[in-house]
């Protein structure tokens, strides 16, 4: 597709988001109009005539293609999969819906009601997912009969060149054609000869045969680190005919992702683990304060009766502070309501080889050195209400891996364990809900990974209601 196409169809699209929305915002009002006493759809029609109306809408429009903008529904989707635009799309309504409740709240706009926000939100996000179906399955079909096609060349002939391009070939929908590979003498190009693939040329004749052939894009498939000189000669031909590079994982890392970052003038590519992190990190956060503090507010008649109780039936202080590990093993003191004898951790050799779990982690179901009270606070959660406190300070979050002593720590023996580290811990999570103290030390690793690597507003939803019948049932506490 041309350049000036493109821009045509970006363009087109870019509008048809804004007439969407709009549909969106009139079947919202008309919802709210059959259904309350807030307002009509006349009045609204009445409403608009104003200029500071109209300014606030304008508003809320460009909010929303600024929005559709940063989740980078107009860039190129040939290579991603319809259900990762489909989330990108869902991102950006939801966030863009956000914006427009802020609105709503600040300049007082009564007709946006709780009804008005699900039928805008739901119609808007279902009406611009289909129009990115119908867009993918019009140019599906353009492609497959032979137009709107971009010629790759891969540059190298190793497995993984191999297997994209196998990829490539499986789905002639993305509109790729492989113009040939092109590496030079090794090893395993005796292996490559076997796949059906053609070799276009030596990388020492790369310049010329780019310089002769039809390429829009080059994949860069070769081991970067044994051939860094002819890589970079490589993207520097690109950059100087213009022509666009792909290039693979250099380290084939399976959990961590990658992206490209610019600092200063200089470019780089960032491998992280997927944290939580992005506006839903920031609506995690937000919750975790807001709910933390209602608790705490709702709670407070149950939270000074068990201090008091603490301090009547034993001696000793009301909290037991201890140094745990945070994010990426930042220590902190966590709060708790104190469950045993005041010298509970001068006494922990006494009782070590009681130990009733395995890994380095220490816990007695009937531990001597719990109070009368201590045990009941411990069955019913209790006493680790005061956590809220590290959740509003920031060390902690609602839901995330339990915040573990330095001693536990100190006894990990795998480093795939640690990666549990890079989030804040958190009050309750998977390992809460499926038995706690119950279940083995390698599968509460395993639970807590599986929760970073799943992690959605909604799993912390699911978790937390989760959390109160197994908390009600007192199932695996110690």
């Amino acid at each position: 597709m041309s350049t000036i196409r493109r821009q045509l169809l970006l363009n087109a699209l870019k509008l048809l988001d804004l007439c969407l929305m709009i549909f969106g915002f009139g079947l919202a009002t008309v919802a709210v109009s059959t259904s309350s006493n807030t307002g009509s759809l006349a009045e609204f029609l009445a409403m608009r005539v104003k200029i500071g109306n109209f300014l606030i809408f304008a508003a809320c429009l460009l909010s929303w293609h600024v929005v559709l903008l940063s989740f980078q529904l107009y860039a190129s989707h040939r290579l991603s999969r319809r259900r990762d635009e489909a989330l990108d799309i869902l991102k950006a309504a939801s966030v863009g819906t956000f914006l427009l409740l802020v609105v709503a709240v600040v300049f007082r706009i009564h007709m946006v009601t709780g009804t008005f926000i699900l039928v805008f939100w739901t119609s808007s996000t279902l009406a611009t997912m289909a129009s990115r179906i119908v867009l993918r399955s019009l140019l599906e079909r353009v492609r497959l009969r032979g137009r709107n096609l971009r010629n790759v060349l891969i540059v190298g002939t190793n497995r993984r060149a191999v297997e994209f391009a196998r990829k490539i070939d499986a789905t002639p929908g993305l509109g790729y054609r492989i113009v040939g590979f092109a590496d030079q003498e090794w090893t395993g190009l005796q292996d490559f000869q076997q796949t059906g693939y053609s070799l276009a040329c030596n990388l020492s004749a790369l310049p010329i045969f780019m310089r002769s052939t039809v390429i829009d894009e080059v994949v860069l498939a070769l081991p970067v680190r044994s051939l860094h000189a002819h890589a970079s000669e490589i993207a520097v031909l690109c950059q100087e005919q213009g022509i666009v590079m792909r290039l693979f994982d250099v380290f084939d890392l399976k959990s961590a992702q990658a992206r490209a970052e610019v600092l200063d003038g200089h470019p780089f590519i960032t491998h992280y683990t997927p944290g939580l992190d992005g506006w839903p990190g920031a609506v995690k956060r937000g919750l975790d304060i807001l709910v933390s503090l209602a608790v705490l507010v709702l709670l407070a008649p149950v939270l000074l009766i068990t201090a008091a109780l603490i301090k009547i039936t034993s001696a000793g202080p009301v909290f037991f502070v201890q140094k745990r590990l945070g994010f990426n093993k930042r220590r902190f003191n966590v709060y708790k309501f104190r469950t045993m004898v005041v010298d509970a951790e001068k006494r922990i050799g006494e009782v070590e080889h009681l130990n009733e779990v395995s890994g380095p982690v220490f816990k007695i179901k009937n531990d001597p050195r719990i109070t009368a009270v201590g045990r009941f606070l411990r069955k019913t959660s209790i006493d680790e209400l005061p956590q809220l406190l590290n959740v509003v300070k920031g060390e902690m979050s609602l839901v995330g891996p339990r915040p573990l002593p330095v001693r536990d720590y100190e006894g990990f023996s795998k480093d795939w364990q640690r990666r549990r580290f890079s989030v804040r811990p958190g009050i309750t999570c998977l390992w809460q809900i499926n038995g706690r103290s119950s279940i083995p030390f390698e599968q509460w690793m395993e639970l807590d990974l599986q929760y970073i690597d799943k992690w959605s507003l909604w799993l912390d939803l699911e978790i937390l209601v989760r959390t109160i019948p197994a908390v009600l049932k007192g199932s695996g506490a110690a």
